[in-house]
């Protein structure tokens, strides 16, 4: 056996429907489009989420809560991370870029360090926000906590 005489299981494929060819292939005329109106013509698409003139699902449902634009979202960071990633390394300070090149946090993204785990090495560490707890443990490790 070989790549040459590979074929398809039995019954798994089928001729294509081809329309158009005229009456006696019994797909002409119309095409198998049945009789007037869009989607009988070429170019038509349906608009997705469109129920036929009949009032659209979401527009149905009702509509509840409170989206502030003001929101600020911040990263979030842990102290055992910070140890976990600074544990073999010489790094005592950790600023943005060092976030972004480990893949903690995108590059515009805003990195708020928070109080779980334990630090035992002094660390310089800068982000835009830290959580109380996260400030004592820093300081009292030796280290310091920078806000951007």
């Amino acid at each position: 056996m070989n790549l040459s005489n590979l074929s398809p299981a039995v019954g798994s494929t089928r001729n294509e429907k081809r329309v158009g060819r005229g009456t006696g292939s019994g797909r002409g005329g119309t095409s198998t489009r049945g009789h007037k109106g869009a989607k009988s013509r070429s170019g038509y698409s349906k608009k997705s989420g469109f129920e036929g003139g009949q009032m659209p699902l979401q527009r149905r449902i009702p509509k509840f809560g409170f989206t502030n634009i003001n929101r600020v979202e911040y990263k979030a960071v842990n102290l055992d991370v910070l140890a976990a990633l600074t544990e073999n390394g010489s790094t005592t300070t950790l600023d943005k870029d060092f976030f972004v090149n480990a893949g903690l946090a995108s590059k515009n993204a805003k990195i708020k360090v928070l109080g779980r785990g334990e630090i035992t090495k002094a660390l310089e560490v800068h982000a835009h926000a830290f959580s109380k707890s996260a400030v004592e443990a820093i300081e009292k490790a030796g280290g310091k906590a920078v806000t951007l």
